[in-house]
C-alpha cells in the first residue's frame, strides 16, 4: 500500500471525529485523534472539514532487524489468547546501566510465565550496542524480546510498541530507574484479579481538583505514578492506544490511569489501587534529571493541559474531591 493513500479505517475515523466535533462530544474527538495519529496520520482541522497527511518515518529493514517508523507498524498480539503471566515493557533510550539492573533484578525474581519486552526507541549508539551484546534467554529464563525504532518516537509511541507485543493477560510498565530486588509480579497481578480494580503500581497519587496532584498512601488513588503500572491487556487493546503526543514522559501516567478508570460520567469509575511494600528499588530518573529545569517544565505543562482537554471536569473520577 502507497504511504500516500489513506487507509480506509483512518478516513473513517477522521469523519467520525468530525461528527463528533459537530456534536461537541471532545472526549470522544480525542480518542479519535488518538486512533489516526497511532495509525501513523497528522489530522489538521479546517473549519468543518479536515486534512490528513502520513507523518511517521519509514520502517528500516536491516537484514532480519526492522525499525519500526510507527507502533501502528509493528505487528500486534493484542488479539491473540494471552498466554503467561505477564508481560513487563521496558524503554531503552539512553542509559544502558539502568536498562541492565531493572533486567537483571527481573530476571532474578520474576515468576515462571513472566516475559519483558524491551522497546528501543531510537536508542544511543552505547544503550544499541549493550542490546546487540544481549545475550538470549536460556531454558528456564525468562524470555526477553528487543523491537527497534527507525528514530526517537517518543514515550507513548514506544509504550504502544510494547503493548502491541505484550503476550501476558496483564500488562506491566517499568520505568528503567527502578531495580527490582524480588518478585514484584506476583502482588501486581493478583491485585487485578479484582474486577472493579484497573490499574495498579507501587506509587499513587490524589487530587481535589485534577490541577494539582499529591503523593497518596497505600489504598485507593487517582492516579498510579508511571514508575510501575500493572493493568489487564484486554484494557489496553479496548481503550488504547496511548495518545502519542506524549513525546515526554511526565503526567502520561496520570492521563493512562484516568483512561483506565473511567468508565463514563454515569458509571462509577474503576480503582487504582497503591500497593505498599512492592520489593523494587527507585533510583534517580535520568529522563528527568537529564533536562534543564525550564524545559522538564514545558514538556510536562504541555502533557498536562491534554489531561485538562479531557478529564478537566471529571470531578466523578477523584476519590476525595475537594
Amino acid at each position: 500500500m502507497s504511504r500516500q493513500r489513506i487507509p480506509e479505517e483512518v478516513l473513517s475515523a477522521a469523519h467520525d471525529r468530525a461528527k463528533a466535533r459537530e456534536a461537541r462530544d471532545w472526549p470522544e474527538a480525542d480518542r479519535l485523534r488518538t486512533t489516526i495519529e497511532a495509525a501513523g496520520w497528522k489530522i489538521v482541522d479546517r473549519g468543518t472539514d479536515f486534512a490528513l497527511s502520513p507523518v511517521a518515518p519509514p520502517d528500516v529493514a536491516e537484514g532480519r532487524r526492522v525499525r519500526y517508523g510507527s507502533s501502528r507498524n509493528v505487528p500486534s498480539r493484542l488479539e491473540e489468547a494471552p498466554v503467561g503471566l505477564a508481560t513487563v515493557v521496558l524503554i531503552a533510550t539512553d542509559w544502558p546501566d539502568d536498562l541492565a539492573r531493572a533486567l537483571a533484578g527481573l530476571r532474578a525474581g520474576s515468576p515462571s510465565g513472566t516475559s519483558i519486552m524491551i522497546v528501543a526507541d531510537g536508542p544511543s549508539p552505547e544503550q544499541e550496542a549493550a542490546l546487540d551484546a544481549l545475550e538470549p534467554a536460556s531454558a528456564g529464563e525468562l524470555p526477553v524480546e528487543v523491537l527497534w525504532t527507525s528514530e526517537r518516537l517518543g514515550h507513548a509511541a514506544a509504550t504502544n510498541i510494547g503493548l502491541r507485543r505484550a503476550s501476558g493477560p496483564i500488562a506491566i510498565l517499568l520505568d528503567t530507574s527502578l531495580e527490582p530486588t524480588g518478585d514484584c509480579v506476583t502482588s501486581l497481578v493478583r491485585a487485578l484479579d479484582d474486577p472493579t480494580v484497573a490499574v495498579v503500581g507501587g506509587w499513587g497519587i490524589v487530587s481535589k481538583d485534577l490541577r494539582q496532584f499529591e503523593d497518596a498512601p497505600a489504598g485507593d488513588v487517582d492516579a498510579i505514578e508511571g514508575y510501575v503500572q500493572a493493568f489487564r491487556r484486554a484494557d489496553a487493546a479496548e481503550r488504547g492506544p496511548l495518545d502519542e503526543r506524549f513525546t515526554f514522559y511526565r503526567n502520561l501516567d496520570i492521563w493512562w490511569s484516568l483512561v483506565l478508570r473511567d468508565s463514563g460520567p454515569d458509571q462509577p469509575p474503576r480503582r487504582a489501587v497503591h500497593l505498599d511494600g512492592l520489593p523494587i528499588v527507585r533510583h534517580e530518573h535520568r529522563g528527568y534529571a537529564s533536562l534543564p529545569e525550564a524545559e522538564r517544565d514545558r514538556l510536562s505543562k504541555r502533557n498536562f493541559y491534554r489531561i485538562i482537554d479531557r478529564f478537566g471536569s471529571r470531578r466523578d473520577l477523584l476519590v476525595r474531591p475537594g
